[in-house]
């Protein structure tokens, strides 16, 4: 038996009883960091291949690190491959295998370097994979809301603000407000990326190694940008992973903050839209009932992944240099944010593209709360008034309109004209719904024709 294959008795001969079962399971991480395997195999081959160019290993020895460990590849993929506990973690694991496989060559895979470095560089490189997936992910959100906004550019929302109805906008336009939400959650994915796609292999346990390591070689061998300038800083890092969570939590905000005007949209109060039936469930007790579960799940996990952000950030605040067993916790709540992250962009994309907007509903709602008063203020201004004057007007004004329980644009010329003289009948052309909303056309605004150049806008930046 060689030395590797008695991790379970004991670590080394400095060891004069093996860990307890108890230790064994508490320390262990395999059954979750397994999923770095392919970062592992992948960080081995680069590695072996720096050693084999530097002298350090033969020809022959990387050549049988490189057979061997396709056929570990082979086993894990086919579900063949034997994890064990007694290995503590996915390094030792195939680190083992290998030896199995092609004996003294696979003992020397380990010069130059240290799970410490290992470990670090496999969680870049599979974060890394993952980011790009999530960036992705985050394209194809933006393309079905912008597909959603071009088809509903004409439609009259009630904007709101504090919940109450403020004034009229573009449903596309209030659409394309997300798209910038996570336009900018894709530029932080691949800003963050740039900082995780850095070497930390070669820094070895902490203060670098005696070999003659090429980490250049190794880092262009993996294409990353860079190598991790200080052999401490490398192993103990985990800025990398804090930065994606935070990433990931702000996107993750962003979703639950469209969760919850989707659920709102959705009830019976508003109904503004209808959500497909395959994004909904029913009630184990009232039979007429869709609930909108998905969106407001995707509202309940913004915080599990915010949790994680908390939970990273309080790991490291109090470690001292170099590594030390307590980043062995950064992983699950790593993955967890990565595998909640990218399931909920995916169906969110999909649900997003199957709303039924009701235009009448919304354009109702709009009329019930008087959605028009800044566009008669406006109008007063334009006759001259001053706009505090304005707004002291169009308020007695609205009140008289509650009163006659009626929009604004349906009070009578001579009404409106008790309130200011200047008034005449082109005033209601400016309280219309159509008429506010193409007054705004402004860089930014609700005017459709400034919609319409938004989606075009995004349109070409996304490539649809």
């Amino acid at each position: 038996m060689s030395q590797l294959d008695k991790k379970s008795e004991a670590w080394s001969a400095l060891f004069s009883e093996p860990m307890s079962d108890l230790v064994k399971r508490y320390t262990a991480s395999v059954f979750f960091d397994k999923r770095l395997w392919r970062a592992d195999i992948r960080g081995s081959l680069a590695h072996a291949a720096m050693l084999a160019r530097q002298g350090i290993i033969t020809d022959a020895d990387r050549d049988a690190i490189h057979k061997g460990l396709a056929q570990v590849a082979q086993e894990i993929e086919s579900g063949a491959f034997d994890w064990k506990l007694d290995l503590e973690d996915v390094h030792l694991n195939i680190e083992a295998r290998l030896t199995q496989l092609v004996g003294d060559a696979g003992k020397r895979l380990h010069t130059g370097r240290s799970r410490n470095d290992q470990v670090a560089t496999d969680i870049r490189l599979w974060l890394r994979d993952e980011i790009d997936a999530i960036a992705a992910l985050l394209l194809a959100l933006q393309k079905a809301l912008v597909d959603v906004a071009d088809k509903h550019v004409d439609v009259v929302l009630p904007g709101f603000t504090h919940l109450q109805v403020a004034q009229p906008v573009s449903f596309g336009h209030h659409m394309l407000a997300y798209v910038e939400m996570f336009s900018r959650d894709h530029e932080r994915m691949l800003e963050v990326r740039a900082r995780v796609n850095r070497l930390p292999l070669g820094a070895a346990a902490l203060a670098g190694t005696s070999y003659p390591l090429d980490r250049a070689f190794v880092a262009k061998e993996l294409e990353m940008d860079g190598v991790c300038q200080n052999s401490l800083d490398a192993v103990s890092d985990r800025d990398f992973a804090i930065e994606f969570t935070a990433a990931a939590s702000i996107a993750m905000v962003h979703v639950s903050r469209l969760s919850e005007e989707l659920v709102l949209w959705m009830s019976q109060n508003f109904g503004f839209i209808r959500i497909a039936d395959r994004f909904t469930t029913g009630s184990s007790i009232m039979p007429q009932k869709k609930n909108p579960d998905v969106a407001e799940l995707a509202r309940g996990k913004s915080g599990r992944v915010v949790g994680h952000l908390m939970g990273l950030l309080t790991l490291m605040k109090g470690q001292p240099l170099a590594y030390n067993k307590d980043n062995q916790e950064d992983k699950e709540p790593l993955f967890d944010t990565v595998d909640t992250l990218k399931d909920t962009l995916r169906i969110f994309a999909e649900m997003v593209a199957g709303i039924t907007v009701q235009p009448e509903a919304m354009e109702q709602a709009a009329r019930r709360g008087y959605a028009t008063a800044t566009d008669l203020a406006d109008y007063l201004v334009k006759k001259g008034l001053p706009f505090r004057d304005a707004h002291e007007t169009v308020a007695h004004a609205v009140k008289a309109a509650m009163s006659h329980a009626c929009d604004l644009s349906e009070l009578p010329l001579e009404v409106l004209q008790q309130f200011n003289a200047a008034i005449e009948k082109d005033v209601y052309d400016a309280m219309s719904l159509r008429g506010s909303l193409e007054a705004r056309n402004t860089l930014g605004g609700t005017a459709p024709v400034q919609v319409r150049a938004q989606i075009a806008r995004h349109r070409s930046r996304l490539g649809s």
